[in-house]
């Protein structure tokens, strides 16, 4: 994914001391940079967990009692 910037610097002293951003371009920055933390979250977890023993799915609808037909109600 490429993200298009059109920054305009503020500068003080012949130096870049700020950007302002499209609005529309900030959010777009800022939900890619909480994917990108939901990301790392989730391979850092997986990582912990990868010498776990795990319950195949199956198994756990069959200690529930669930049938391919049951729904899991969220409520």
């Amino acid at each position: 994914m490429t993200i298009e910037l059109h920054p305009e610097f503020l500068v003080k002293n012949g130096q870049k001391q700020f950007v302002i951003l499209p609005y529309e371009e900030f959010e777009l920055i800022k939900e890619t940079l909480e994917d990108l933390e939901d990301l790392q979250l989730l391979r850092t977890a997986k990582s912990e967990s990868k010498n776990e023993k795990s319950i195949p799915f199956n198994e756990i609808k069959k200690q529930f009692g669930l049938t391919s037909e049951s729904q899991i109600d969220a409520d």
